[in-house]
């Protein structure tokens, strides 16, 4: 699935046999969309960076959906992992993932690049498990402001990104995944995601169809 995870489902034998069992319907997107743009910070984007993703491309489609949004009016939100020293708040997945040391407290691998510094009407959530939602007041602040719906960008696709998305549904928002706005270290988990998102969770789009389905909900 590059253009791909959509048109994977869409195209291949396998999809074929998901269709046929009953699996990806489409949940469209809503009136009231939020970008949600999940830990794109210099970890991912920085060759020198452990956990360097390939991101390069992510963040260039993320800040279009970023100028975009603000422009049309829907809401914003950059989240950020960080732990205290020694990681004590990051619990079990701390444990389960050391390279996560690198987003302590001040360090500079939490940093966005240049493209996607936050905006004065952005608003900005911290975490430190892999979903958005899991313990931050995102879902409660997403229903204030009305939002129904969620377009999630970031890395990593196996990750953060389908974590959120997953709890995106399970709050009820109407999640949408955007393929070459996502990124993960390798292509086959990538790909794997991308596939089982568009199946069960999420709708699975490009930036440029992001951008022509909310222009219709400004």
């Amino acid at each position: 699935m590059s253009e791909g995870a959509g048109k994977a489902f869409a195209e291949d034998a396998l999809a074929d046999d998901y269709r046929g069992a009953g699996f990806g319907g489409s949940l469209g997107l809503g009136r009231r969309p939020a970008l949600v743009v999940v830990d794109l910070v210099r970890a991912y984007t920085d060759p020198e960076s452990p956990l360097y993703a390939g991101a390069e491309s992510a963040v260039a489609q993320t800040a279009r959906l970023v100028r975009d949004a603000r422009e049309l009016g829907h809401p914003v939100v950059f989240t950020y992992v960080e732990y205290a020293p020694g990681g004590t708040d990051g619990g079990l997945f701390y444990r389960k993932v050391p390279a996560l040391r690198l987003f302590e407290r001040g360090s500079p691998w939490g940093e966005p690049p240049a493209e996607l510094v936050p905006g004065p009407g952005d608003l900005l959530v911290t975490k430190q498990y892999p979903s958005a939602f899991f313990g931050t007041s995102l879902a409660s602040t997403l229903t204030a402001l009305g939002v129904d719906s969620v377009v999630v960008t970031g890395t990593s696709t196996s990750g953060c990104v389908r974590a959120t998305a997953l709890d995106a549904l399970c709050h009820g928002f109407r999640p949408v995944v955007v393929s070459d706005a996502v990124a993960d270290r390798d292509p086959r988990p990538h790909e794997a995601a991308l596939f089982d998102l568009a199946a069960k969770y999420a709708d699975v789009h490009e930036t440029a169809k992001v951008l022509d389905l909310w222009k219709t909900t400004a």
